[in-house]
């Protein structure tokens, strides 16, 4: 029934980003704004010998545009979690209301990016240096620790919750779901790598004619980098939408509008 559920949200999401589509300028706004902090760290980096010694500088500049980073994409979903709860409540959403309301929280954000990049680049660390067993183990304790956390950024930028409130309210939430949590988020990485294959066939497909046409090669190129971008900038959206959507139903007791069609009240019975 998870399964059947998590379908069910897919097709109701797409519906609200079909109506609501300036919901997807979050993910488009958050990719450009990370392509800016890389650039604005990475360049340095390069042109200096910083890169080429292991010294304690080069450690705090990757650490700070690693933690940069996080922030700005955490900055964004924030911002489109609340645009996609003003949406499924019938108002109006906008990319400056998003972009206020996240502005306003940006404290507990930057908090929970040091949390998040933190644990992220531990568990990435430990990964490269045990074995293959062990390397599985821990990137089943990276998925545990996703559903655990699936809801503090609703709980902060809908809730105002606090970063420690935040995280105990989201593992209290799903530890009553964490099954039907599992699906939605591997059905949402699945659908991600599905949309992607045909960006990734063209780019491709331009990089082996590269001997043959340059031009042919370049632009078959960007065509699918330009899919691919689609594709995430779509998933960014649907898990935003789908993650509020949740959010909305565990505070209220109530199916938002947008979601009448799909039976949250089964997605979240309790165990």
């Amino acid at each position: 029934m998870a399964f059947a559920q998590s379908w069910q949200m897919f097709k109701t999401s797409a519906s609200v980003l079909k109506q609501r589509r300036e919901l997807a300028i979050f993910p488009l706004l958050s990719g450009a704004a990370s392509v800016a902090v890389t650039v604005t760290f990475f360049v340095p980096i390069v042109a200096t010998d910083v890169w080429d010694k292991s010294s304690a500088l080069t450690y705090i500049l990757f650490g700070l545009m690693y933690l940069t980073s996080a922030f700005v994409t955490l900055f964004f979903n924030a911002a489109l979690i609340s645009q996609a709860d003003v949406a499924m409540r019938g108002g109006d959403p906008s990319v400056a209301g998003g972009v206020r309301a996240a502005a306003g929280r940006w404290p507990r954000i930057l908090g929970w990016a040091l949390v998040t990049a933190t644990v992220s680049q531990l568990l990435r660390m430990a990964q490269d240096r045990v074995p293959f067993l062990g390397s599985i183990l821990l990137g089943l304790m990276g998925a545990a620790w996703q559903v655990v956390t699936f809801l503090v950024l609703p709980k902060m930028v809908l809730a105002d919750r606090g970063l420690v409130d935040a995280v105990k309210d989201s593992a209290e939430s799903m530890k009553r779901t964490w099954g039907e949590n599992v699906v939605g988020n591997a059905g949402l990485g699945l659908l991600g790598f599905l949309l992607a294959i045909p960006g990734a066939a063209v780019g491709i497909l331009g990089i082996t004619l590269i001997g043959t046409s340059i031009a042919l090669a370049i632009l078959l190129f960007l065509v699918g980098a330009a899919m691919l971008i689609a594709a995430a900038v779509i998933v960014s959206a649907l898990s935003g939408i789908y993650q509020t959507a949740l959010y909305r139903y565990t505070v209220d007791g109530v199916v938002p509008a947008a979601f009448t069609d799909v039976d949250l009240a089964h997605a979240f019975h309790q165990r």
